[in-house]
Order: C-alpha cells, then structure tokens, then sequence
C-alpha cells in the first residue's frame, strides 16, 4: 500500500534526522531499519534517497545558525561580517580533506565495506573512543568557533574523512577529534555542525546526479510520482526532526560529556553483531 510506504519513509526521515547529528552513526541505524522495514523501491532509488534526505538536515542547519552564518546580516557590523566569512572560509578548508579523500572514495566504501560486521565494528571502536577521550579529563581552550585556528580547522577536516568508513558517524568523527585539539563540546558540536553543509551537500548532489544521469540515459522519467511523494515526506521529516536534535544537541553537551553517546555506541553494535550473526547462523 502507498501509505504504508509512506509511513516508512517517515520512520526514515525520523531515524535520519535523530542520527545525522548525534554522534551514533546514521548508518549503523538506517541498516537495521532498512532490515525491519524496506521500502518498496528500487535499488538505485534506495541509494539515492539515502542521501538526499540528508538535504533536510542541512536546511535545518542554515535556519537554526542563519544569523551566524549569514555574512550579509544587515545586524552584524563589519567585523563581524569579516568574522563569519573567515568562519566559511575554515569550514571549507577542513572539507578539503574528505573532497579529495572521501569523495572518490565513497563509492568503493558503499561497495565493498557497507557490511553490518564493519558498521558494528566502528560502531563499537568510535564508542570505545568517546569513553576513553571523555576520560581523559583534558582542558579545553577553544570555546567559541572563532577561536578555531586554520590549522586546527585543517586537522578536524583530516578527522572527518574517517567517516568514509560506514558505521564512523561523521558528526562522531569530527567531534571527537575537535575535543581531541582541545575544542569545549559545544564548539566542536556546532563546528561539526558547519562542516555537514558543503560535506552532505556535496555527495547529496552527486548521488543525485549519477542517479538522474542513469534514468535520463535510459529514457526513462525522473521520478514516478509515487517515489516523488516518498522523497519529500523523508525530506521534510529529516529536517523538521533535526530541528529538534539539532537543539537538544547543544543543550546537552553544556551540561554533560558525550560517554552516554559512547557507551550507546557499543550496546548497538553488539545489537548489530547479535542480529546480523544469528541471522547467519540460521542462514547456514
């Protein structure tokens, strides 16, 4: 039934919009519901819409920190018009890094590592990470992003093309290596934020765009409209959804530590793990 697939990709948009921002991997959440509710589509659609939903995270993004991204802001002064558009120009030097590593990259990775053993790996071992960097107890001295220095912007973008590795989180990667050059949590949550702009909307586009190549090649339309209604709701519930997460994130880092991510982390790839073996072992 179309509402039922519907109502699917609204679970989707859900998942999605929750686990793009927490640093619990996106992926690791999207296989096992992928697992328990398919969506009645085709492979390449699958793939396409995987991502592209991820655009409604990122509007959610530009609206929550308009004002501090927006260099034309008639409220700022010039100053901090120069501040924001060095905020830009960082956050494009650090996705430096995953253009050149990852994008070319992410397509082997999908192929040939988008295994639940790997998701629940990295699930596990990045979970394992945040415990052990938490416990550290190290001084933070950056606590505003315009504190970020260019090099360590660098070295957070170096960090982020570890999320190549399905399963990483690339909010989780870039966080803990923020953390890691002495960033305080809030600042490495809301520059993690700033990096997925022209990340998530770079490969966003691409997927896309080997997707449209491949059905204008074979003559056929675009979308059906049924595929085009299963975008959008996963579209629009991915960002109304990650409003909220978006919120609840940097709230809750000014309070507490992220060990509750981590420790998260390592009870869902051993669910991964768990699943995925007896499923296996009954296969066998």
């Amino acid at each position: 039934m179309f509402i039922l697939e519907l109502f699917k990709s609204l679970l989707f948009g859900v998942v999605e919009g929750i686990t793009e921002w927490l640093p619990i991997s996106s992926t690791g959440h999207l296989i096992l519901l992928d697992e328990c509710i398919q969506l009645h589509v085709s492979t390449e659609f699958m793939d396409m819409y995987r991502y592209v939903i991820q655009l409604g995270a990122i509007l959610a993004v530009l609206l929550l920190f308009f004002h501090k991204l927006n260099p034309f802001s008639p409220r700022k002064n010039t100053v901090q018009r120069t501040q924001t558009w060095t905020l830009w120009g960082k956050v494009v030097l650090a996705c430096i890094p995953s253009a050149v590593i990852g994008l070319p990259l992410n397509d082997w990775m999908d192929a040939h590592l988008m295994t639940p053993w790997v998701v629940a790996a990295a699930l596990i071992v990045y979970g394992v990470g945040f415990l052990v960097i938490e416990n550290r107890h190290a001084a933070h001295t950056l606590h505003r992003t315009d504190d970020l220095s260019w090099k360590t912007a660098l070295y957070i973008g170096l960090f982020q093309t570890l999320s190549i590795i399905p399963g990483t989180s690339r909010s989780g990667a870039t966080i803990l290596g923020a953390i890691l050059l002495g960033c305080a949590r809030p600042v490495a949550a809301e520059f993690s934020f700033f990096l997925a702009i022209p990340t998530m909307v770079g490969v966003s586009v691409l997927k896309l765009g080997s997707f449209s190549a491949k059905k204008l090649m074979a003559g056929q339309p675009l979308f059906t409209g049924e595929e085009a209604a299963i975008l959008l709701v996963g579209f629009v519930v991915s960002f109304l959804v990650s409003l909220l997460c978006i919120r609840f994130l940097m709230d809750f880092v000014k309070k507490h530590d992220f060990k509750p991510f981590g420790w998260y982390r390592i009870v869902l790839g051993v669910i991964v793990l768990l699943f995925f073996g007896a499923r296996a072992f009954l296969a066998a």
